[in-house]
């Protein structure tokens, strides 16, 4: 009796390598594509990723940062602020009634209740004009400028008075 032997292992089929044609005609076997290598991944790969950077840095990261503004403007809105909505509408905060709504004033005795989501501007209570720069305070300790114009009218014997219902500032003389 013969012993049974183990079936041989399949052989793979071979695969034929992609013939070209050469200029006179022949045919010719041409080597299978190879992997690429590190460098030349490295050069397709360089210029997706500064373009990314560049979009990050031109596009993302700004509105990020307007976001994260507007977020805390609006978690900081007080009573007495004036603030623009998305309808166009301006009033004044009254009163702040949860963390998501505030009860705003758009004309006298007229009250609306707002969501903070709706609000589009924070104009606070006493901002400064932004056309009009401020002043420097006078250094301490030097005499003269404004305070000997207002000396020197108060020993002229004239006052500076004004009108309430006009406006305008009147030339008077005491006595």
């Amino acid at each position: 009796p013969a012993a049974p032997s183990a079936p041989a292992a399949p052989t793979p089929p071979s695969v034929p390598l992609p013939t070209t044609a050469t200029q006179t005609g022949q045919a010719t076997e041409s080597a299978p594509p190879q992997a690429p290598t590190l460098p030349e991944m490295m050069e397709q790969l360089v210029p997706i990723i500064v373009v990314i950077a560049i979009v990050y840095i031109l596009v993302i990261r700004p509105r990020s940062r307007r976001e994260k503004e507007q977020l805390a403007q609006l978690r900081n809105v007080r009573r007495g602020d004036t603030l623009v909505t998305s309808g166009g509408l301006v009033g004044k905060v009254t009163k702040s009634i949860d963390d998501n709504e505030i009860e705003l004033e758009i004309a006298p005795n007229v009250r609306i209740r707002l969501l903070r989501s709706a609000i589009v501007e924070v104009r606070a209570k006493g901002e400064p004009v932004k056309d009009e720069p401020t002043p420097a305070p006078a250094p301490a300790g030097k005499s003269g400028g404004a305070r000997g114009a207002k000396s020197g009218a108060a020993k002229s014997g004239e006052a500076k008075t004004s009108d309430p219902k006009s406006g305008d500032t009147k030339t008077g003389s005491q006595g």
